[in-house]
């Protein structure tokens, strides 16, 4: 499936700016607010985007931008088309405003999309460029996705849970996970065992331990930097946790397994 890719950047305005498809947006656009605030208006409805909203037009909607006079506004924006991105687009609902986070690890796939389209054209490898284009739809219909809230879990709680995946093999403390969610630290206890059903730091050994495993299985590390690299931080500790919860030592286990 191809994709075009006609634009892609970072836009910082500091003197106002308009710009408006009347008779409809050419492409698919992706707006991502990361600083100030402008106004937008899609299918005749006004919206004021703030830092994490991100927009999403399909090709055929009105669309106008504001930032007014006075006003401060940045942005990561993109531009495309194909039919990877319309078969994309048809599988799920797009809603034209969500709020996301901010996450690194989504704009540094901007900025790399943004870096291969600087390039001059007998340098751009559009193979590359188009898997790192589907890499960021996915990476930003998840991060809708989990602004909405589900029958599985708050969006708080997500937002935990991610931070928790992404720290679980190196030092984190509780501390760490209700700042991250902006909750004190017994309200984020408390909700984060009531609707996962174990708490941070069970959830945490549970990443830690398949982490292990993956290694034990895949490579030919030692135990104790398997220990050391999945966040138990000495071998006895992982040896303890490993035997309780799969009732033999890690040892044996991998003998056994592999």
């Amino acid at each position: 499936m191809t994709t075009k890719i006609f634009f892609c950047g970072y836009s910082y305005h500091t003197n106002g700016y308009h710009s408006q498809y009347k008779t409809g947006y050419p492409a698919y656009l992706f707006r991502l607010q990361t600083e100030g605030l402008c106004e937008v208006v899609v299918k005749g409805r006004k919206n004021e985007l703030k830092k994490g909203d991100l927009l999403f037009i399909k090709p055929g909607d009105h669309y106008e931008l504001l930032v007014k006079e006075g006003q401060n506004s940045g942005d990561y924006h993109l531009g495309c088309e194909g039919a990877w991105i319309d078969e994309w687009w048809s599988r799920s609902e797009k809603p034209a405003v969500s709020r996301i986070d901010l996450d690194e690890k989504l704009l540094n796939l901007w900025r790399h999309i943004m870096i291969e389209k600087r390039r001059p054209s007998s340098s751009q490898n559009e193979e590359l460029t188009g898997y790192l284009l589907q890499a960021l739809c996915i990476s930003l219909e998840r991060a809708v996705n989990e602004t909405v809230p589900s029958s599985h879990h708050p969006y708080t709680v997500t937002r935990m849970m991610r931070y928790i995946e992404e720290h679980a093999t190196r030092a984190f403390k509780v501390e760490d996970v209700a700042g991250h969610a902006g909750l004190s630290v017994s309200r984020s206890v408390h909700l984060f065992k009531s609707s996962v059903g174990k708490t941070m730091m069970e959830y945490a050994q549970e990443i830690r331990l398949s982490a292990a495993i993956e290694r034990m299985k895949y490579t030919t590390m030692t135990l104790e930097q398997i220990a050391v690299e999945c966040g138990f931080g000495t071998y006895p500790y992982f040896h303890k946790v490993f035997k309780k919860k799969y009732g033999q030592a890690p040892g044996s286990y991998r003998r056994q397994e592999y």
